[in-house]
């Protein structure tokens, strides 16, 4: 077989799998992100320690990141606090000190007010999913959802460390 041929074989080959790479590939439209209505569900395991872990999340979540309470963080967030968001100091005093310039205290809602998604516990480690609406950038005025993530680890019973999405 001449070099040219195998050449010509190997363009077709190629060009041939980009064609079909390209029709397996579905049309980009999105799913929009949709919060679950079942809280108590999501907070629900057969593993006691994995329940306990998720409860500890969501109510400080309720009580000291939606209600605004930082007199109550001591009883969620342990004292060397690690903060993985470049916007949040590290340690339990660091936190209070920055949430309490932007947030009042106000009444505790039964439930978390952000659409959650979904909490996954495995280990010492808590995942809340939230929606999170954002501008279309390629179309003005419109708007489309995402999903954001915040992790907790957990350590004796409170909240030892933290990371999300978050950039400077």
């Amino acid at each position: 077989m001449s070099l040219v041929r195998c050449e010509s074989l190997g363009l077709f080959r190629a060009t041939a799998l980009a064609i079909a790479l390209a029709a397996a590939v579905p049309a980009f439209a999105q799913v929009p992100v949709t919060a679950e209505a079942d809280h108590a569900r999501l907070l629900a395991s057969s593993d006691a320690k994995a329940a306990a872990n998720k409860r500890l999340v969501y109510d400080f979540w309720r009580e000291v990141f939606e209600g605004g309470h930082m007199e109550l963080a001591d009883k969620y967030l342990a004292e060397d606090y690690i903060q993985h968001n470049p916007k949040v100091p590290t340690g339990r005093a660091g936190f209070v000190t920055l949430f309490s310039k932007f947030v009042k205290p106000s009444a505790i809602e039964a439930r978390v007010k952000a659409p959650l998604v979904s909490i996954v516990a495995e280990g010492d480690k808590v995942v809340m999913a939230f929606v999170q609406e954002l501008s279309d950038p390629k179309e003005p005025g419109k708007k489309y959802t995402s999903t954001w993530f915040d992790m907790f680890r957990i350590e004796n019973g409170l909240i030892a460390e933290h990371w999300d999405a978050a950039t400077k």
